[in-house]
């Protein structure tokens, strides 16, 4: 039976806090983010830039409270104030799409969170 990729969970326009270049690499997220959308370190997430348009692929870190940080390649396709979006996807069997629903954490201007539907997982 084939699996089918679905949204997981997304934070919806989070803020950048910053971008940094010198780094490995990944994307570090505020604890209270990452515990709202049930995402879990090293997962990879897909970042959308809302206002420039750039999309990547890179996986989640520990960042502090309040932070969306960039770093490594990611650092060149944002910066400090831009919008992103955050996802997550999940591959499903036939019989666990009807049951599906994604986690869909809102987030204000400075990255609190404003609404949650659903659970983290």
């Amino acid at each position: 039976m084939p699996l089918r990729t679905f949204l997981q969970a997304k934070l919806h326009r989070a803020t950048i806090t910053g971008a940094e270049v010198d780094y490995e690499g990944s994307v570090a997220i505020c604890p209270d983010l990452i515990r709202a959308a049930g995402f879990h370190l090293n997962e990879r997430v897909d970042i959308y830039n809302v206002d420039n348009g750039e999309r990547l692929s890179t996986y989640v870190i520990l960042g502090e409270k309040g932070e969306i940080c960039l770093n490594g390649a990611a650092a060149h396709k944002g910066s400090r104030g831009q919008k992103v979006i955050i996802a997550s996807y999940v591959q499903l069997t036939p019989d666990e799409i009807p049951g599906h629903e994604p986690v869909v954490v809102l987030v204000g201007p400075d990255n609190e969170i404003t609404k949650t539907n659903g659970d983290s997982r």
